[in-house]
Formats: structure tokens, C-alpha cells, sequence
């Protein structure tokens, strides 16, 4: 257990904030990182978009909390996290990429540490904040959400060793790779259920007959 949860492993989050590009290489090449700790992150920072839906104040928010399902959110937010994942190293694969999936999937999940570090601080404040002061509450998640995205970008670009180019056109094809695995899952599916009913038609029409 201490090799994914010692402290030196959680120090090592708030290194990658002021360091990220040494930060994700040291992941990639120095195993200085942890997939359970980078899962936590994803964990941690889907709670606090679904908190921010829940409870921020009602200048910001215009949820309803009580349609808010935190089990089916959390769930979505895993999906969505995972089939990124795989995406892009599907796409990395076939492009000379030099990330391992796990090398993904902590890059991924540790640049997610800037949406719970500006997400908890919003909706603390969206509860204090008047109709004319909402632009302090947005400027917060702006910069979470802007934060979160460099540092995803930059995870990428370092643990595949691309350039910045490639790192964008890859995340474009990423996105085509995700919409086919879902297209294909989706078909799987409904064949699946196809043959599911065919078997059951049979096995009922034998038990009528016998």
C-alpha cells in the first residue's frame, strides 16, 4: 500500500501544479506517480462538480438539487474519464506515442486537482455572494476549468513525447475514437440483446410444445 498511498505520492500532486512538464515526465519515466492517487482525484473532483450543482447558492445555480442523482454523476464522470483514457491510447498506439495507458490515466486524473482546488472555494463563496458579485464566482471556475485544461494538455504532450501540434490533433482524433468505441459498444449491445430474445423465443416455444 505505501507504494500508491505514501506521503511522498501525495506531495507529489501539488509538485505537478508548479511543475508540470518535469512533473509528467518523472510520471512517465520515474514512476513517481500513483494510479489509485490519481483515481482518488477523479473521484474527488466529479464529487465537487456535482456538490457545485447541489449546493451553490441560488444567484449561480439554477439546478434543481433534488434532480440530481450523485451515483448516476459519478458514474457518467468515470465513463466519460475512462473513455478518454482508452481513446487516446488507442490513438497513441498507432502514432508512435510513448505513454503507457497508466501513464494516461494518471495524467488525466492529476490534472483534474485544479477543479477541486477552485471548485470548493466557489461554491463556498456562491452562498455569500449577491446578484452583482457573481463575476468573482465564474472568475473562479474559469480559472479552475482553463488550469485544468493546460495541465491535461501539457500531461499529454509530455508523457507521449509529442509536440503541441500533434498533442491537438491527436485529442481530436481521441474524440472520433471515443464516438466509434461507444458506436461499437452500442452495437454490441444491441446484438447482444438480439440473440439474448432469440435464444428465449426458442427456449419458450420448446417449453409450450413439450
Amino acid at each position: 500500500m505505501n507504494k500508491f498511498f505514501s506521503a511522498e505520492k501525495f506531495k507529489y500532486t501539488f509538485y505537478l501544479l508548479s511543475h508540470p512538464l518535469d512533473g509528467f515526465y518523472e510520471i512517465r519515466h520515474r514512476d513517481r506517480g500513483s494510479v489509485p492517487i490519481a483515481l482518488i482525484i477523479v473521484f474527488l473532483a466529479g464529487l465537487t462538480y456535482t456538490l457545485n450543482r447541489i449546493w451553490a447558492g441560488f444567484v449561480v445555480n439554477d439546478v434543481n438539487p433534488r434532480t440530481v442523482d450523485l451515483l448516476s454523476e459519478m458514474q457518467g464522470i468515470f465513463v466519460v474519464y475512462f473513455l478518454f483514457c482508452v481513446g487516446n491510447w488507442s490513438i497513441t498506439c498507432l502514432m508512435n506515442g510513448e505513454g503507457r495507458l497508466k501513464d494516461i490515466i494518471m495524467a488525466v486524473g492529476y490534472s483534474l486537482l485544479p477543479m477541486i482546488l477552485c471548485g470548493l472555494p466557489a461554491i463556498l463563496l456562491s452562498r455569500f455572494i449577491a446578484s452583482d458579485e457573481e463575476a468573482f464566482y465564474y472568475l473562479i471556475i474559469f480559472i479552475g476549468t482553463a488550469w485544468t485544461v493546460i495541465m491535461m494538455l501539457l500531461g499529454i504532450m509530455t508523457v507521449h513525447n509529442y509536440s503541441l501540434g500533434k498533442t491537438l490533433f491527436t485529442l481530436f482524433l481521441t474524440l472520433i475514437a471515443i464516438l466509434i468505441i461507444i458506436f461499437v459498444f452500442m452495437m454490441l449491445s444491441t446484438l447482444l440483446d438480439q440473440v439474448f430474445m432469440f435464444i428465449r423465443s426458442i427456449y419458450l416455444e420448446l417449453l409450450f410444445r413439450g
